[in-house]
């Protein structure tokens, strides 16, 4: 592919194309009397005028400087090119519309003729392109959000040898090339051109040049070499910033509430609007992450409707592991990205999304007949308009703000809380305050790493929900299993005799500096477990709105957590030895239980393991149970370990007396 900044001329149409467009012209008189006049509009026509009308707004400032031509063969050009817009829109259908369109172009013609200001003529020559698709309607934008990593393989392959595998216009092909391809990491030119303006010439080609058409490609492939030598100009250092302004201003969003908004859009018109460095840093964001945009049209829900229709295709269509990686794709690109405000605001209604999307992909890896899987989503898109109601702005309010925050901070917590005063109260009642410091240190150094994670995912990098769900799933797991072995090590201290013994015979190496260390690094574990989940649920509470209440909420968790550890603190020192490691025995290993079944659920919604849903079973996350054969296995495993090795305490206990 190559792009030039030379002369330009519209490709004449070869034989085939002309025998096509006469075939067209036929059916169109022949069905006159029965189809709306707005689809005998040519589009060829139409997106050539499109065209035409964006060189002259991009390159007439080249040709024009202070009233005097600069350019006689740019200006000779742009003269062309309107007379040849002027043309095209004789030649299109009436339309009511259409009169105003030839006046415009007329008016445009005068001001080329006399030789107007290039802001001027830019001015007129958008307004109108954009009037010319308001009156004849032709397909704009892409119909999902462009694959960049597919265009920048199409780039490598196809434009790079021209354009330079920067874009700077001088890779090893451009040699000797008159004109010279185009450099798409000139920004001055990059900010007078729209995406829509290099997809056409991606797909028409350029004649007269080397850059040939590209029309073979599919429609989302163009799109996404578009996309891909849009963003050359923008560094990519402006991608986080450009996101926090996308986010936090509202009139933004509304200027590209879909992606033809977007895609027909100059940053130079942007600029305007906004300051330069922010305009620069937004388009910077939105050619990277075109998903955003799209995202906008319906909300996130709008993307799993579309990967699950795509997913319910491929598996009509015989290919499982397609429609398995878009199911899954569905639920961690769409719907992962609401959950935290859905979960705050009808946790029964996100639980059965959840469940319906894990038996659609139950279904679809176990190759069900397609009336199920087609069920399956029907399903789904039922749950999915309750969802849209629940994440509607006008659901969101200062009291549901609060109760969210409140009670994701309170369960996310409490699990935390109950596994690090078992540490603390242990430590105390064993007299070996000197380790405590380790099992302070580990979850201090969890809040501080859970502020970076803010900071970070902030900042610099997005988490994606298959990070989210890993991190959950493995540090679940991670917990459980060191949970398992303190608790069978607890109620082995549960019985007087025993205890007296370890405190004779080991204690003296029991709590040595490695221990400490291992008492740093579960603290550390379990508390960055709940705190990470806590932080995205809270960032997308706080993009909702109703800061206040949601930090109100915190505040009340806070201290409520605050009262129930000083409670726990004090009156577990009440207890006797033998009682105490009991009870602590038993709560670490519900614990476990709880945790081996979360690590799984985890996995299973990152996609790392299968699902295979389970009839009769409630979901009630709090205690880790899932209606999946995984989450159940792992949690009767861990609760046959548990009960298996208090068996051999008591056996044990009962010899040595």
């Amino acid at each position: 592919m190559r792009l030039t900044d030379g002369p330009v001329r519209p490709r004449p149409k070869t034989a085939k194309e002309v025998f096509r467009y006469s075939w067209v012209a036929l059916l169109s008189a022949l069905l006159l009397g029965v189809m709306p006049s707005q689809a005998l509009a040519s589009d060829a026509d139409v997106q050539t005028a499109w065209r035409l009308l964006d060189y002259v707004a991009v390159d007439y400032a080249g040709a024009v400087s202070g009233g005097r031509v600069s350019n006689e063969a740019e200006y000779a050009e742009m003269v062309e090119f309107a007379g040849q817009v002027e043309t095209r829109l004789e030649s299109l259908p009436e339309k009511s519309g259409k009169a105003d369109l030839l006046r415009r172009t007329g008016a445009l013609r005068a001001a080329i003729t006399a030789k107007a200001a290039p802001n001027e003529v830019a001015t007129q020559a958008r307004a109108l392109a954009s009037a010319l698709l308001v009156a004849y309607p032709v397909p704009l934008a892409p119909t999902a959000p462009p694959d960049l990593a597919r265009g920048a393989a199409l780039y490598a392959q196809n434009c790079a040898t021209c354009h330079g595998t920067t874009g700077d216009g001088h890779g090893p092909g451009s040699v000797g090339l008159d004109p010279r391809p185009i450099a798409f990491s000139d920004k001055a030119r990059a900010d007078q051109r729209s995406l829509f303006g290099l997809y056409q010439v991606i797909t028409q080609g350029l004649d007269g040049t080397a850059m040939v058409s590209f029309e073979s490609l599919s429609d989302q492939d163009r799109w996404a070499l578009a996309f891909y030598v849009g963003g050359f100009a923008y560094p990519s250092s402006e991608i986080r910033r450009g996101e926090r302004v996308w986010r936090d201003d509202a009139s933004l969003r509304q200027r590209y509430p879909n992606m033809a908004a977007f895609v027909g859009a100059t940053p130079a018109a942007l600029a305007g609007d906004i300051r330069a460095q922010r305009a620069e840093a937004v388009t910077a964001y939105l050619r990277r992450h075109p998903e955003a945009v799209a995202t906008r049209e319906g909300g996130s829900l709008a993307l799993t409707r579309e990967r699950l229709k795509a997913s319910l295709d491929a598996y009509a269509a015989g290919n499982r592991k397609a429609a398995a990686d878009l199911a899954l794709s569905a639920y961690l690109d769409g719907f992962e990205p609401v959950e935290p405000v859905l979960a705050a605001r009808d946790p029964a209604l996100m639980a059965r999304i959840e469940q319906a999307m894990g038996a659609l992909r139950a279904a679809i890896g176990r190759g069900r007949p397609l009336a199920e899987v087609e069920a399956a989503n029907q399903e789904l898109a039922s749950l999915f308009g309750d969802a849209e109601a629940a994440l509607a702005p006008e659901s969101a309010s200062s009291a549901s703000s609060f109760l969210g925050a409140f009670g994701v901070l309170l369960r996310e917590g409490l699990e935390a809380l109950l596994i690090v005063v078992a540490m603390i109260a242990f430590l105390r009642k064993t007299e070996r305050t000197e380790v405590l410091g380790f099992v302070h240190s580990g979850w201090v150094a969890a809040l501080a790493a859970g502020v970076a994670t803010w900071f970070v995912a902030t900042y610099f990098i997005g988490i994606s929900g298959a990070s989210r769900e890993l991190t959950e799933g493995f540090g679940s797991l991670f917990a459980a299993v060191i949970l398992v072995t303190v608790g069978i090590w607890m109620h082995g201290k549960s019985n007087a005799e025993a205890w007296q013994r370890y405190i004779r015979e080991k204690m003296t190496h029991a709590l040595s500096k490695r221990s400490g260390w291992f008492l740093f690094l579960l603290a550390f574990v379990v508390v960055y477990r709940e705190v990470f989940e806590t932080i995205l649920f809270y960032a997308a509470l706080w993009a909702q709105g109703n800061g206040l209440a949601m930090l109100g909420g915190a505040a009340a968790a806070a201290a409520l957590l605050a009262v129930l550890a000083w409670i726990m603190l004090r009156y577990s020192t009440r207890l006797p030895i033998t009682q105490f490691f009991s009870w602590s025995a038993i709560l670490i290993a519900i614990l476990a239980v709880v945790l081996a079944g979360k690590g799984i659920a985890g996995l299973q919604e990152a996609g790392i393991l299968g699902v295979v849903p389970l009839s009769g079973i409630p979901r009630i996350q709090m205690l880790g149970l899932f209606p999946t054969t995984e989450t159940i296995v792992a949690q009767l495993v861990a609760l046959a370990i548990l009960v298996a090795g208090f068996w051999l305490n008591r056996k044990g206990a009962a010899k040595e007396t």
